[in-house]
């Protein structure tokens, strides 16, 4: 990667997680241990998707851990805790926001945005007014990605919602889910998802060939990024079996016909 300024970068490319005992000797040194792994991973990606999050808020010495094995240039996408999405449905959890905003805010300018995502059950009709309201009430504490997985979310009261409160759609590519673009705000969220029972374990190496998809999505990334939109897209191990080389290939399509 070409250096740069903070400020100029406006494409965030890297991998859901970076804890996977599969890629040593793959990715990571042979010897490497699970202490050096995010030193090593920051040596050759800018940006990752904290997934760890999602199950419980960590530790204050996770977290000043995490900032200085990075360089000053990395970012760290969270995933909100599922107390907060799953559990709670957004309601009553005032307590469980602030303190893991507090812990964001050990990343200082190194933290990304947050992701909200939700399971299948979360619909549209009974828990719109209620994601309105999360929003409308902490839209400004952090730039917000919201992440649906029920088709009833698509339609237009939604997307009005989330451009009104600067709340970017996260673009899945989810096996069950349509493949859209919907741009919300001033940056967008791709996450590339695949299907766990295609691949359940064994993310030492690509078992999907997924070339036609990297090929729509490097079009669509750089067509954000001529719009000025920044960009985080993140994937997983379980997109075509080993997160890193997807990564790769995707960050040299986006570069084939642009900078």
């Amino acid at each position: 990667m070409a250096e740069t300024s903070k400020s100029q970068i406006r494409l965030h490319i890297g991998t859901s997680g970076w804890s996977y005992r599969d890629w040593r000797a793959v990715f990571y040194p042979q010897n490497a241990t699970a202490n050096t792994y995010l030193n090593y991973y920051a040596q050759h990606f800018r940006t990752v998707e904290v997934d760890s999050t999602f199950y419980g808020i960590p530790r204050p010495s996770t977290v000043e851990n995490w900032f200085r094995q990075t360089p000053d240039d990395f970012v760290f996408t969270l995933k909100v805790p599922k107390m907060i999405t799953h559990e709670k449905r957004l309601q009553h959890c005032e307590d469980e926001w602030q303190r893991f905003l507090q812990i964001v805010s050990l990343l200082h300018h190194k933290a990304g945005p947050l992701i909200l995502q939700f399971d299948y059950k979360f619909e549209f009709k009974p828990f719109f007014p209620i994601l309105e309201k999360f929003l409308r009430d902490h839209h400004g504490d952090r730039r917000l990605a919201v992440e649906i997985r029920h088709r009833s979310w698509h339609q237009e009261p939604f997307y009005e919602m989330l451009s009104r409160y600067q709340t970017a759609l996260v673009l899945n590519d989810l096996y069950y889910m349509p493949r859209l673009v919907r741009l919300t705000s001033d940056f967008t969220v791709v996450r590339l998802l695949g299907n766990r029972k295609q691949i359940p374990d064994d993310f030492s190496r690509v078992r999907i060939e997924r070339g036609a998809d990297l090929q729509w999505w490097a079009g669509q990334i750089r067509n954000f990024l001529q719009r000025n939109l920044e960009v985080y897209v993140y994937s997983n191990n379980r997109y075509q079996g080993h997160a890193p080389a997807t990564v790769g290939t995707l960050l040299r399509l986006i570069q084939e016909n642009g900078p």
